[in-house]
């Protein structure tokens, strides 16, 4: 099922979706609304979802959709390449967040897998990590991860601090090694890595 509020762009995932061999589409819908309506009628086995769309979030539709069929499998293709939303959708239950400058036969591929049960995360969007690094967070230490785990749970420095009984300078030193050594920039990569790490581990799968 394709959710977007463009025709032009379901009309192109429908296209290639209907070239691919064992797919077919269900059902297309513009809103919010029609999407979770149209969901709970057809049950797709993947859904592919905006993140904007006119009566609200795809995230919407996905926290709507994961109560009612726990089955369904989401996929966000958006143009938004932001990490609050990357972590919001993980947390929604999406299974892969893909940026529509993908190419179709990437889209179908992602589809396959999804379907498979898989969970995907776009690497580039998730954690900027460095080239052929399989593990961002391989070199942090103890402490360090403590603090990964922390800012996670969506904690300050200050309240970091306080939890593992140090100053927030050494909290303050502790995020900067975290960032130069995952390859990141700021702390809402950190928080989208850790959502889609737990998104990992709930479902029993690793990506």
């Amino acid at each position: 099922m394709i959710i977007d509020d463009h025709e032009v762009v379901r009309r192109g995932i429908s296209e290639v979706v209907q070239r691919t061999e064992g797919m077919t589409v269900v059902a297309e819908a513009g809103s919010v609304s029609e999407g979770v309506r149209r969901a709970t009628l057809v049950r797709p086995q993947v859904m592919l979802v905006d993140l904007q769309l006119p009566d609200g979030s795809g995230i919407d539709i996905l926290r709507a959709v994961r109560e009612a069929l726990p089955e369904t499998r989401a996929v966000v293709l958006t143009s938004f390449d932001d990490d609050d939303a990357l972590a919001a959708a993980l947390e929604a239950g999406a299974a892969a967040y893909v940026l529509k400058s993908v190419h179709g036969a990437e889209i179908a591929q992602v589809i396959r897998s999804v379907a498979a049960g898989r969970t995907l995360l776009d690497e580039r969007t998730i954690t900027r990590r460095r080239a052929g690094h399989d593990d961002p967070a391989g070199d942090l230490t103890p402490s360090e991860r403590k603090v990964v785990d922390l800012i996670g749970e969506g904690l300050s420095n200050r309240e970091i601090g306080e939890r593992l009984g140090v100053s927030e300078k050494t909290v303050k030193n502790h995020v900067t090694a975290v960032l130069a050594k995952m390859g990141l920039q700021r702390r809402t990569q950190v928080t989208a890595w850790v959502a889609g790490r737990k998104a990992s581990a709930w479902r029993g799968e690793s990506h």
